[in-house]
């Protein structure tokens, strides 16, 4: 049973989890809004996902029917059904929490002023991409997202335990058929820019679905194997060996992790073994049973 004080420690623990979460969307929503009212309109481009869909639909509105729709109306109604697949196949907790980065990124491109910072199309296409990266990364790593075409990657990535933004820019592809069909090829391709440089940088912060091999040669095995079962619940392989130079028995520990527990592992590696070696390599592919820490 769990006494006062670890029951206090979760609850605690919950408490900065949610506030952290909290945080990231509402940091990732305004840096998504900004972006949008100045790099994305200054240069006329899709950013891709739902928020670019919303911007297409705006200006297909405005464009042949002289209407003025707000983002928040547009964006809010095409992710319904999204949020429905989040809902049932990634997590509640995320999906409310990714639904509450929709509203506010619609609020605050309502609210904030369009401006533009540049005139070059190509700055626009990189920074603006990379920012839009960045501001997704955040939510990410809030354990939330921007909505849309987020929730349909996540669904495929816990389905297939590998990162699946590379897919989603393949999907946009249509979007910015659409657009520049309709209005012009050149805005269309800059737009590839874009989506890539923010494709780009989502695969360098986001962990999640990445794994890393760990090859740790250490004299306290027991302890080290008892301490990474229960911090990160993947399994162990122990080897019996002899070092070359010293001639002494030592033992390797052979497990995978994702890559956003590395530090952590590492760290705590050293914790209990300040002498341990640990190899690090990047796996390309796992196939077998891999434990996920769920979402929500």
């Amino acid at each position: 049973m769990l006494d006062m004080n670890d029951l206090y420690q979760k609850h605690s623990n919950g408490i900065w989890k949610n506030f952290v979460t909290l945080a990231c969307v509402v940091i990732a929503a305004f840096i998504s809004a900004l972006n949008i009212n100045t790099f994305v309109n200054a240069g006329g481009l899709y950013p891709g996902g739902f928020n670019g869909l919303t911007i297409l639909t705006q200006r297909i509105s405005e464009s042949f029917f002289n209407v003025s729709i707000p983002f928040t109306v547009v964006n809010l109604t095409l992710n319904a059904v999204p949020a429905l697949i989040g809902f049932k196949l990634v997590g509640k907790k995320f999906t409310l929490y990714s639904c509450l980065m929709i509203f506010l990124t619609g609020i605050f491109v309502d609210a904030l002023p369009t401006m533009s910072i540049t005139y070059d199309i190509l700055l626009i296409a990189v920074f603006g991409g990379m920012i839009n990266g960045a501001a997704l990364g955040t939510a990410l790593r809030g354990n939330a997202s921007s909505g849309g075409t987020d929730f349909i990657a996540m669904a495929i990535s816990k389905r297939l335990n590998a990162p699946s933004w590379n897919y989603i820019l393949g999907m946009n592809a249509c979007m910015l058929l659409a657009a520049g069909i309709l209005f012009g090829w050149d805005k269309a391709l800059y737009s590839i820019i874009f989506q890539f440089c923010s494709t780009q940088v989502l695969n360098a912060v986001h962990l999640r679905y990445k794994q890393m091999t760990l090859f740790i040669v250490t004299d306290m095995p027991v302890e080290v194997s008892r301490e990474l079962l229960v911090f990160t619940h993947h399994g162990i392989t122990r080897f019996e060996g002899v070092g070359a130079y010293s001639n002494q028995p030592h033992t390797l520990l052979y497990t995978v992790i994702t890559s956003s527990e590395l530090k952590r592992v590492i760290r705590r590696i050293h914790e209990i073994d300040p002498k341990a070696f640990v190899n690090v390599t990047k796996t390309v592919q796992v196939d077998g049973r891999f434990y996920q820490a769920p979402i929500d």
